[in-house]
């Protein structure tokens, strides 16, 4: 059964915060400003706290690729174009991309030819690299394959380091003692492990004094990148919260989390959720719809750092708070969530059953490929998984499957994944509820996942019903259940 809200002892934490603010949100300079960074402070009501940043929108995907087309960036055109200098005429337009977001910051001219030097002293200096890389790899001794990992982590650093540099600049224009605080490695020999480049950048900063700005990446021995990929920015902002002992950890994010997709389901019928735990944050993240990533969350979990996710645009808003062991009064479903663009890899046998091998080697493949499993079924003979990336890798997947089990028959459906997720699920009739919310309402139910543990109930549809399946649960299993949406929304 779940765990009860019970009192426990504080651990000590220090005063500050330790805050996020993402891509989308931070290219609003001015909605920041007064809703995050200054807003009605004053004196030393600026201080005590410390700002982690995501590069501004769109700039991470032109560095590397796109993050849902996989149109190529300059890491995808360098590590695998026919054309050997596309990548530069990509990094030029990464440059000239960034010279226009500091000209709608800034508009002193001074402070524009400061902006506009640090963007080209990163990107000359980067692209110097790369001819270097190229140039040493044509002979032949060198491997470009075994350099390349440091390729997208040096090109990564870019998108950060300029938005944290900006920031700080803009914010010492008002008069607050602000510092960039730069943990990229940029032109630096020490390599260090995670948590030793951000204790040395903090031993001689005084929080309480001091506004530090802070480049979500994080050059170090670990790699982050290869690690964590695009959920880099996260694992900084989670260790700075622990190694300086945060009393809270916020994310600033462009929406609340909510019941549902406001997208989706009309805003009328959304509620802000107000408390939740980290169980219901990682059932997110397994959906592709990250409050937070999972292996940030766990280190904030460990420390018992409360985790407060906030509205970049409504300030006056305490957003909703991911605490460790919450669990709702009432049962029920506090979010309905889901992802389209799921495939449904199905292999059958007939000689199956009995041969654990089968699933070694599937899961083997995905492996090799890069694949996320969502979820996955199985009988005697017929092994499923649910998972997302690029339809190629899967055709792979199929591929050499086939190859290894040619009696067996394999085919990729395309679907969509919905669940229902709570603190507290345990009510009798639920998964009744839901199914009938479903078929009532002409969708077919092509899969259904619950676990003895209740965090969620996933489903798999058709993708073609994917937005009436997330409104139609959300109808049934939140807005009908008026006890549970008004403690939401309270």
């Amino acid at each position: 059964m779940p765990r009860r809200n019970s009192k426990k002892t504080e651990p000590e934490f220090n005063p500050h915060t330790v805050e996020k603010i993402g891509g989308t949100s931070i290219a609003k300079t001015d909605v920041v400003l007064d809703n995050i960074l200054i807003g009605d402070r004053t004196g030393d009501e600026v201080y005590n706290r410390v700002f982690v940043l995501s590069a501004y929108a769109g700039i991470t995907d032109m560095l590397l690729e796109h993050k849902k087309t996989q149109k190529p960036g300059v890491y995808s055109l360098f590590s695998g174009t026919d054309s050997e200098w596309a990548w530069s005429d990509s990094i030029s337009e990464v440059g000239q991309k960034m010279r226009e977001i500091n000209a709608r910051i800034f508009t002193d001219a001074a402070d524009l030819a400061e902006a506009d030097r640090f963007v080209r002293e990163r990107i000359e200096g980067v692209r110097s690299c790369m001819i270097d890389l190229h140039r040493l790899c044509s002979y032949g001794h060198f491997k470009l394959d075994e350099h390349l990992m440091t390729v997208r982590e040096m090109l990564s650093a870019l998108g950060e380091a300029h938005s944290a540099f900006n920031t700080t600049l803009l914010l010492q224009k008002h008069g607050i003692n602000a510092q960039f605080v730069d943990l990229t490695g940029w032109r630096d020999m020490a390599h260090l492990q995670l948590d030793e480049r951000i204790e040395l950048a903090f031993k001689s900063i005084d929080i309480s004094k001091t506004l530090p700005i802070v480049t979500g990446y994080a050059q170090c021995n670990e790699g982050l990148m290869s690690t964590y990929d695009r959920g880099y920015t996260e694992i900084t902002f989670s260790r700075i919260a622990v190694l300086t002992k945060a009393r809270e950890a916020i994310i600033h994010k462009e929406y609340h989390l909510s019941t549902a997709d406001p997208k989706i389901v009309p805003e009328d019928k959304v509620r802000t959720i107000g408390r939740t735990n980290y169980d219901v944050a990682d059932q997110l993240s397994n959906l592709g719809m990250e409050a937070i990533h999972p292996r940030a969350a766990k280190g904030l979990r460990q420390a018992d750092i409360l985790l407060r996710v906030r509205n970049t645009f409504e300030k006056d808003h305490a957003g909703t708070t991911i605490e460790t062991g919450y669990c709702s009064d009432t049962p029920g479903v506090e979010i309905v969530a889901g992802r389209r663009g799921v495939y449904g890899i199905e292999f059958f046998d007939q000689d199956m059953v009995g041969d654990i091998g089968y699933d070694e080697k599937f899961i083997h493949q995905l492996r090799k490929r890069g694949l996320r499993p969502m979820a996955k079924d199985f009988n005697a003979n017929t092994i499923t998984y649910y998972v997302t990336g690029p339809i190629n890798q899967i055709r792979k997947v199929s591929e050499d499957m086939e190859k290894a089990y040619p009696n067996g028959e394999i085919s990729i459906h395309n679907v969509a994944a919905v669940a229902a997720i709570g603190t507290d699920m345990h009510k009798m009739g639920l998964l009744k509820q839901a199914v009938s919310a479903l078929t009532d309402n002409d969708i077919k139910v092509l899969s259904i996942h619950q676990m003895i543990r209740l965090a969620d109930i996933l489903f798999i549809v058709n993708e073609g019903d994917y937005e009436k399946a997330v409104c139609k649960l959300h109808e049934s299993l939140v807005e009908s259940d008026n006890n549970n949406v008004t403690a939401l929304a309270a």
